[in-house]
């Protein structure tokens, strides 16, 4: 006769619980088929409840990052940094500035650059008789997708949220002393 959980293999036992037939793979030293074997620890898992050590955190709002001394003025020049760079670059000169808007603009300008500068690689791709087709597809959508990016990152900073660019942010924050 075959295991019942093994087809071609020849039985050597008969479960102690359900009397099926057992392998030798299968047989353990209490007699007892894998399925049995986890039946009993389930009931036994089940019959004494443990408790729970430690707890769930209630998920609070998080505070806006702004401070109240930053005026109006200086999130919306640090909003408008980012789609249009030279005010970002006029925000660098505002001393009152706190350091969350420091970063903003700092990230602002990261963030502007590292587009122009993939541009401008594609543009010199444009050259290259192999790459010049896919440069072009990338070049065409890039300028949109810098545009839309810009404008809600701004719309972000203007909010009080913590706008975090995904590789200008790390970038960044390895160079600029934390505040």
């Amino acid at each position: 006769m075959d295991c019942y959980f093994h087809s071609n293999v020849p039985s050597v036992a008969q479960c102690s619980d359900c009397r099926k037939p057992i392998c030798a793979t299968c047989h353990a030293g209490d007699g007892m088929c894998p399925s049995c074997r986890l039946a009993a620890k389930i009931a036994a898992a089940n019959a004494e409840p443990q408790p729970l050590h430690g707890g769930v955190p209630k998920r609070q709002k998080p505070a806006p990052v702004t401070t109240l001394s930053d005026s109006v003025e200086s999130r919306a020049l640090v909003a408008l940094g980012y789609p249009l760079p030279p005010l970002a670059l006029l925000a660098l000169f505002d001393r009152k500035q706190s350091p969350y808007l420091r970063r903003q603009v700092y990230q602002s300008l990261a963030f502007s650059g590292g587009t122009a500068a993939f541009g401008l690689a594609l543009t010199w791709m444009l050259a290259i008789p192999f790459l010049n087709i896919s440069a072009m597809l990338i070049l065409a959508v890039l300028f949109p997708v810098w545009l839309i990016a810009s404008v809600v990152y701004g719309i972000k900073t203007y909010g009080g949220d913590d706008v975090r660019i995904p590789i200008v942010s790390d970038w960044l924050e390895e160079r600029l002393p934390a505040h």
